[in-house]
């Protein structure tokens, strides 16, 4: 891999063992569920409504947010990654550190939308075999990211009418 690495990547510091780790292990998660759900006869949708694609959009955008962004997280990624800067809204800047694996994962938990792909697919197994536990939970990070906004238009308000 190494070789092919270096084609990939002049410096050669993007760790695409880790990379592949990774899809590994979330493609295993994806198929370990599906043999279970079909095991246990868990029936899929026929269709998923468009507000609860909403609402499952709101909420892996929000969880994103939380588990690569808020500092009460920051003991998940800290084994990863190294805080950079402070953002806006408590949020905080980390970046990956280490090489190969570490370094893999300080990409994936320092980077929201990598995040989501993740939560995103939680979501959904969890959607397949409990619809209306899923909807409540994606119900309360909904709310959170419609309170977020919220707190945005308000800071945004107060900004506007000092100037």
């Amino acid at each position: 891999m190494a070789t092919d690495a270096a084609r990939y990547d002049d410096q050669d510091e993007v760790p695409l063992g880790g990379y592949a780790a990774l899809a590994s292990v979330f493609l295993a998660g994806t198929g370990t569920f599906a043999l279970l759900a079909r095991r246990r006869g868990v029936r899929l949708p026929q269709q998923v409504p468009p507000w609860d694609v909403a609402l499952l959009g709101a909420a892996a955008y929000k969880t994103s947010r939380v588990l690569a962004k808020d500092k009460i997280t920051s003991f998940l990624r800290a084994p990863f990654t190294r805080r950079a800067d402070e953002g806006e809204a408590s949020e905080v800047m980390d970046e990956p550190r280490g090489d190969g694996l570490r370094r893999a994962v300080g990409d994936l938990v320092s980077c929201p939308f990598c995040v989501a792909a993740w939560t995103t697919g939680a979501l959904v197994c969890s959607y397949a075999a409990s619809p209306r536990l899923t909807r409540l939970v994606c119900g309360g990070f909904g709310a959170l990211t419609v309170a977020d906004w919220l707190q945005y238009a308000w800071t945004w308000t107060q900004r506007t009418t000092e100037s």
